[in-house]
């Protein structure tokens, strides 16, 4: 006989709480945990409102969050495109053969490895004047700008940006209706809470071309793109994504670094190798896995592993925690793992 797995909703319960219990901590007004093993829905809770006005929208399924920077898993997907398809030869190119007029002085030796990795070192002064704070590859730095750069380049690379790309290729073949970079209001969007003492703030972009934080996906949309990354691009009985793709975006991309605290990446998604303290994923959480998240609380978790996907969401500016967030997320992603760990004991 193989393993039997316990009923997941009752073991759940702590999790539920956990999630539940950091809203109400954070000040966060909408909470969701939407999980899925073995291609089944085990887990789906929503709670809150869209924002803590008291006529506020009560979220629900077709409740819209904005995702922040989990964004960068869909670019890095088009990045990830764009080399199957041979417009980037290798993703160690010099970023320069593709966008010769950056200063040569400040890109010298950055690739697109280093980009989609943080390892590229560039960052941007008060003033907007680009600096160099380490020789690309040798350490690591979440920086906004190698996000930029890159999406500007798919955006060169196939004439239209990576949102329009993603949606042609995949979310109008798998059905994707509540997902995309929201530029107009809608009663289905979650406000983004800054300070709880003061409004909430829209989230909306001016446009839709991806270069704006203004990507809203629904917690269920949220885990379905999960799911496509787990399958290995295949939904519906028909492969939307060629494997390689998938691939190449969630596995290990970075070099190796002097510091062995320093994170994992693939094309932007965290990813679990051997466990670091400065990841995002916890050290019981198994090899393979891969995580991205935002600054507002999204967290879309995969671990191949256990065949699960997890998507939470919240929208409370900084995630709980102060300077030591990194342990509650880390708290989350190994709850996660000792759940369905334990679902899978004999």
């Amino acid at each position: 006989m193989g393993k039997r797995v316990k009923q997941v909703p009752y073991l759940a319960e702590e999790l539920i709480s956990w999630v539940e219990d950091i809203k109400d901590k954070n000040g966060s007004s909408a909470g969701a945990l939407y999980i899925l093993k073995d291609n089944d829905v085990v887990v789906e809770h929503y709670s809150g409102g869209h924002s803590h006005e008291e006529n506020a929208r009560n979220v629900q399924a077709d409740s819209q969050f904005n995702v922040a920077s989990a964004r960068k898993s869909y670019l890095g997907l088009a990045v990830s495109f764009a080399l199957y398809d041979k417009y980037i030869e290798s993703l160690d190119d010099p970023i320069s053969e593709y966008m010769p007029e950056l200063d040569p002085e400040i890109v010298m030796g950055t690739t697109i490895r280093h980009l989609v990795t943080h390892s590229h070192g560039l960052h941007i002064d008060e003033k907007g004047n680009w600096f160099r704070e380490f020789k690309a590859g040798t350490g690591w730095a979440y920086r906004n700008i190698g996000v930029e750069i890159l999406t500007e380049l798919i955006q060169r690379l196939y004439g239209k940006g990576f949102p329009q790309l993603l949606e042609e290729r995949i979310f109008s073949r798998i059905g994707l209706k509540e997902t995309g970079w929201r530029t107009e209001p809608d009663e289905s969007l979650v406000n983004i809470i800054g300070e709880v003492t003061e409004p909430a703030l829209s989230g909306l972009g001016t446009t839709n071309d991806g270069t704006e934080k203004n990507l809203f996906v629904s917690v269920k949309e949220f885990a379905l793109w999960g799911q496509l990354h787990l399958q290995k691009g295949r939904m519906n009985g028909e492969q939307i994504v060629p494997s390689q793709v998938i691939e190449l975006s969630t596995s290990i991309q970075n070099g190796p670094y002097y510091d062995s605290s320093l994170p994992d990446n693939g094309l932007f998604w965290y990813v679990q190798g051997d466990a670091r303290l400065r990841s995002e994923m916890g050290e019981r959480v198994p090899r393979d896995s891969y995580q991205i998240l935002g600054v507002t609380g999204p967290t879309l978790l995969v671990i191949p592993s256990l065949n699960v996907v997890v998507a939470k969401m919240y929208n409370k500016r900084y995630n709980y925690g102060g300077e030591d967030y990194l342990h509650y997320l880390r708290e989350f992603s190994n709850k996660v793992a000792d759940l369905f760990i334990d679902c899978q004991q004999p």
